[in-house]
C-alpha cells in the first residue's frame, strides 16, 4: 500500500493470483491460461443472461402488456 493509493504487486504480476500450494506468483504462461478460461466462463454466463433477458423483455412483450404510450393512453407498439 502506498500513502495515498494502492501500488500493484510486482511479485504476482499485479494479478493477485498465486499458487495455492506454494503461495508464489503464477508464471505468466499459466496466468494467461487461467485468466482466459475465467473470461470464457464469464462470457458464457453473460450470453446466457442476455438470452434470458431477451426472452423476458422481447418484442412480444409490447403486444402482451399495455404501455399507455398511444393516443388516449392506449397501447403503442411502434408498428
Amino acid at each position: 500500500m502506498g500513502v495515498f493509493h494502492e501500488l500493484p504487486c510486482a511479485a504476482c504480476h499485479a494479478s493477485g493470483w498465486v499458487s495455492a500450494d506454494t503461495g508464489e506468483a503464477l508464471p505468466p504462461e499459466v496466468l494467461v491460461t487461467q485468466l482466459g478460461l475465467l473470461l470464457n466462463i464469464y462470457q458464457q454466463r453473460l450470453i446466457a443472461s442476455g438470452e434470458a433477458l431477451r426472452k423476458a423483455w422481447g418484442t412480444d412483450r409490447n403486444y402482451q402488456e399495455g404501455n399507455r404510450l398511444g393516443a388516449g393512453g392506449t397501447n403503442y407498439t411502434g408498428d
